[in-house]
């Protein structure tokens, strides 16, 4: 069988390798001028990959063995990424809202539209969708410094 720490290396690397897709595809969205269509599934491709490349080591990988080192730094750790994954759910519920009003208004082929305009909340779903996507960002950075930490500590120092 493979040894514990190769397997914690590769899923190590796995999460650490969804930073550049999870930062391009923010950038994707702060560069864009208008947000259409071609737009938002550029950005929800190198979304998908990121949250891919960090969800199945953290379901597959993470959570099975957490309860085995119980330390303060396993809770912390884990507390800051289920923080993370809160506030991402809490974008989402931004997201949804602003989706289902930019589709209903055909905005995303106009890109003439004025976002604001077409429901009176937007600002409010606009609010939760920043929040919670820079919430996520800095508490999933947060989290990767303790897991790398972590790693260091649990497979690295033992061999010195």
């Amino acid at each position: 069988m493979v040894d514990e720490s190769v397997l914690a290396a590769l899923a190590g690397l796995s999460v650490t390798m969804s930073l550049p897709f999870l930062l391009y595809g923010a950038w994707i969205m702060i560069d864009a001028e208008t947000v259409s269509w071609n737009v938002l599934t550029h950005h929800l491709r190198y979304i998908g990959v990121g949250l891919a490349l960090t969800t199945v080591p953290i379901v597959g990988w993470m959570i099975p063995r957490v309860l085995r080192r119980l330390t303060g730094l396993a809770v912390i750790h884990a507390f800051l990424g289920l923080q993370a994954y809160a506030l991402l759910a809490f974008a989402l519920t931004g997201i949804v809202r602003i989706f289902q009003a930019k589709r209903n208004a055909d905005a995303y082929e106009d890109p003439d539209v004025d976002i604001d305009e077409l429901h009176e909340d937007m600002s409010h779903w606009r609010a939760r969708l920043r929040a919670g996507v820079a919430g996520f960002m800095i508490l999933w950075l947060c989290a990767w410094v303790t897991g790398l930490y972590r790693f260091y500590s649990i497979h690295i120092v033992p061999m010195l």
